[in-house]
């Protein structure tokens, strides 16, 4: 038998679809009178869409917002009453490893690691839930017992820890995952020494936000580098629009000036062979100033004079096809030429980077 509707349609959430549609900017993340998210209309900026004249509102600030960020940060700084239990049974040279593995969850475990590692930390990675729709999120409720949160939600993993699905129908949802991941990066901080260096990996769903949350904990200028690593090669079956085939790596320092991760050394030999040169404890190579392109450009075929009063220009195999030009312009050439090194490449007269 074909089963019956028992509820109609949501008109509200229809009408917030279609207002999205037009006005996408103006429809964000809320909560209903149960305390549940939903899509929900910022009137007062869909009052200035339709409005020729600046409409009276909030005080405009530049801030990252949303739906409990305020029960985050008390969630990261609300003490608890739990201790670390030694597995001697499970462990490896207990008495005398340098290493420590804890299992549970990675909330309390941060708080109960802030007297022992507080400021202390060189390095730390996370590799937190992707917020894809397929992943599981710690939903940090200090608010009701266990057995109360159990019976509403349901769901817990094999270690009886507290743990939400971020299901399909929440994929549009940004709140859950930034309070989960903001309380978490708070405490992570704490545990940094001065010139200590957190990484934190990310795809394209969340690394917009990501980086504003880092942003508002550690400081913009702690923003040591973004690094962006090839995964895979070409499509797969989770390619919508266009085969997405890298991730994200956010590097962020305690302190920019006292980080020391730029000074790590080259492990590979090919990096070393080629970062031959130094300067003020600064490892560089020197490249080439000609470079065929696919695009010639005449304003970037133009004759460098060098020091012995010779002048050259970008070796041509076919002159009257020209393919390679220089790769700096005339006028930064003129304006930089302190920067250029004169030499002999192959026979040839060249200008080396």
């Amino acid at each position: 038998m074909e089963k019956l509707k028992l509820h109609t349609p949501d008109l509200t959430e229809g009408n917030v679809e279609k207002l999205a549609a037009i006005f996408p900017n103006c429809v964000t993340e809320g909560r209903d009178e149960q305390g549940r998210l939903r899509r929900v209309v910022d009137f007062d900026l869909l009052r200035q869409e339709l409005s020729t004249s600046v409409v009276e509102g909030p005080r405009e600030r530049y801030h990252l917002d949303w739906p409990g960020k305020r029960e985050a940060l008390l969630a990261a700084n609300a003490p608890i009453a739990k201790t670390l239990r030694p597995c001697r049974e499970e462990s490896v040279d207990f008495d005398t490893t340098k290493n420590l593995f804890i299992e549970g969850d990675n909330l309390d475990a941060l708080k109960l690691l802030q007297e022992t590692y507080l400021g202390k930390v060189k390095l730390i990675y996370i590799d937190p839930p992707y917020n894809t729709g397929n992943d599981f999120i710690y939903d940090d409720d200090f608010a009701e017992s266990s057995e109360g949160y159990l019976k509403r939600s349901n769901q817990i993993d094999d270690g009886g820890l507290r743990m939400v699905a971020n299901k399909d129908t929440m994929g549009k949802f940004h709140s859950r995952w930034l309070s989960m991941i903001s309380s978490r990066l708070r405490l992570a901080r704490n545990l940094l020494r001065e010139d200590g260096v957190v990484m934190v990996s990310i795809d394209d769903h969340e690394v917009a936000r990501l980086t504003l949350v880092l942003d508002e904990i550690f400081g913009p200028n702690n923003h040591l580098t973004t690094f962006v690593w090839k995964r895979k090669a070409g499509g797969g079956d989770d390619s919508d629009h266009a085969a997405t085939e890298h991730e994200y790596v956010l590097c962020y320092g305690r302190n920019e000036d006292a980080a020391i991760f730029a000074s790590i050394a080259h492990e590979s030999p090919s990096m070393t062979a080629k970062y031959n040169r130094e300067e003020n404890g600064r490892r560089f190579y020197l490249e080439r100033m000609d470079k065929t392109s696919l695009t010639y450009s005449a304003s970037m075929d133009y004759e460098i004079e060098c020091p012995d009063g010779t002048k050259i220009k970008p070796p041509q195999p076919d002159p009257a096809n020209p393919t390679t030009i220089w790769r700096w312009s005339e006028s930064k050439v003129r304006n930089q030429s302190a920067e250029l090194i004169f030499g002999n490449s192959s026979g040839r007269a060249g200008i080396l980077e």
